[in-house]
């Protein structure tokens, strides 16, 4: 494709204005919450224009780079955005924007506001500076910000539940982190190169690149909540602030995707990993994780904690196309992280909404309440589709690119798997569906119940429609993005 490079501070200016501008969200709340809500919106619109500047040089093949060496003494600061960074840079500063306006109203009648818009933009920080770092030491730096913002979120509401949530995800996201860390030192000692986007630096296969590899497999595997590690995702999500719910399930679970894949495209190569059968390892891994993920949200009453289990079965997919080492999986893969993340964060702002509205996440108690909130009902059957497969939506052409890879390498045995996890789809999303408009029994009977304010309905009424326009334009701009990385990262 002809890629070179170029240098530009627009990839250290997009991860650094939110990490500065979170301390000056806090001292602007202290004084009013109209200039701290006011900032903490321009701040993640920002970052989105920001991103968006650099579509025309990477969509032309062009690596945008910014480093500084030895910053700290062997190891310095170095940032790259090539498509992948691009994509997922777009999607989350653009989610973390609708997230936003959401909670203006969502937030207005909570605690600890003061507290929770600085850790919110310190988080982007967190997740931008991840999908824009050159090294495998900056991306750990800029990971470690999101994970412990991400804390702070979740245990927001000081409950009983979440304090023991957030304990869960603490100890979790430690042992993740240390497992990180040890497989960046294996790296650097074997390879003295820790740069992203090198098609693999390892010489070869050896005990200690197994250890580097499976402590990378289990850092990255903790946020991606592949199982077994997945244990901190199903009682961290249901307890955040809706809003905080929808990032921690459409966005952050995700840098533990792209974690992994620049582990294995970048770091250690396709060729070494293949030769090694360390995928295969992670191909099981992921048929389980899809597998379980919907079993065990399908008898799941609690709303957000069937959405929970939802998102570890998605991300299974996303760890099956990049194990199978194919460029229509991984093509596939990275669709299918932008499809998850706008089906998700629709889901679970419409969850909030209605919460907001009923005050209630039981499934059992929500019959009826589809024809007095209908736009709501409205997008969350669109979004629910989408994660089903549903053709004209996202997710039916990104499984669609993943089963196409499986094919390619002769394992049809997964393409019944996302047959199978579909229809598990269809039977935890439908009865929620069916429940609110086409219930026998009106569970939810108040008359008074309606839609809820417009800063919380634009943004899911957006991000609805995302689940469908960009699989119905001529010329999708994210798949093209998801087929320019997949070629770059396999070549």
């Amino acid at each position: 494709m002809g890629e070179h490079t170029t240098f530009s501070w627009l990839p250290v200016i997009i991860p650094v204005l939110p990490l500065v501008a979170a301390p000056a969200i806090y001292v602007a709340g202290l004084r009013s919450w109209k200039a701290r809500n006011t900032l903490s919106l321009i701040v993640a619109a920002t970052c989105t224009c920001l991103v968006l500047l650099l579509y025309p040089a990477v969509s032309g093949g062009t690596i945008v780079e910014a480093s500084f060496p030895r910053i700290v003494p062997p190891l310095g600061l170095s940032f790259r955005v090539d498509p992948l960074g691009l994509l997922l840079g777009v999607i989350a500063s653009f989610i973390w924007t609708m997230a936003t306006v959401y909670s203006l109203e969502y937030m207005k009648h909570e605690h600890h506001k003061k507290r929770y818009y600085p850790f919110l933009i310190l988080a982007l920080a967190g997740c931008m500076g991840t999908f824009m770092a050159g090294d495998l030491f900056t991306l750990f730096l800029f990971y470690e910000i999101m994970s412990l913002s991400a804390y702070v979120l979740v245990i927001h509401e000081e409950t009983s539940e979440a304090m023991r949530a957030g304990y869960k995800y603490l100890i979790m996201t430690i042992i993740g982190g240390l497992s990180i860390f040890m497989g960046i030192a294996i790296t650097y000692q074997i390879t003295g190169n820790i740069s992203l986007g090198q098609g693999g630096v390892f010489p070869g296969a050896s005990g200690v690149a197994l250890l580097g590899f499976v402590g990378f497999l289990i850092g990255f595997g903790i946020k991606a909540g592949m199982v077994p590690l997945h244990v901190w995702l199903p009682d961290a999500h249901p307890v955040a602030p809706s809003p905080a719910s929808a990032l921690l399930s459409g966005l952050l679970v995700k840098t533990g995707a792209y974690g992994l894949i620049r582990i294995i495209y970048d770091i250690y190569g396709i060729e070494l990993v293949r030769e090694a059968g360390w995928n295969e390892v992670m191909i099981w891994m992921a048929a389980i994780t899809i597998f379980l993920g919907s079993a065990v949200a399908i008898v799941q009453d609690d709303l957000k904690r069937r959405l929970a289990y939802s998102t570890i079965g998605q991300m299974g997919y996303i760890l099956l196309g990049m194990a199978l080492l194919n460029p229509n999986a991984l093509a596939g893969t990275i669709f299918h992280i932008f499809s998850h993340a706008f089906m998700k964060s629709t889901l679970f702002l419409c969850a909030g909404a209605i919460l907001h509205r009923i005050h209630t996440r039981s499934i059992s108690k929500m019959g009826g309440v589809g024809p007095k909130m209908p736009l709501t009902m409205a997008a969350f059957t669109m979004a629910s589709l989408a994660m089903i497969g549903v053709p004209p939506f996202n997710a039916f052409l990104s499984k669609w690119q993943i089963s196409l890879g499986a094919l390619d390498v002769g394992r049809p045995f997964f393409v019944g798997l996302l047959l199978v996890s579909s229809f598990m789809n269809m039977a935890y999303y439908m009865p929620v569906i069916i429940a609110a408009f086409c219930g026998l029994k009106d569970t939810c009977p108040d008359t008074r119940i309606q839609e809820a304010p417009w800063t919380m309905m634009v943004p899911i009424i957006v991000l609805a429609l995302a689940n469908v326009f960009f699989n119905v334009i001529p010329r999708s701009l994210p798949l093209i993005l998801s087929e320019m990385a997949a070629a770059l990262l396999y070549h």
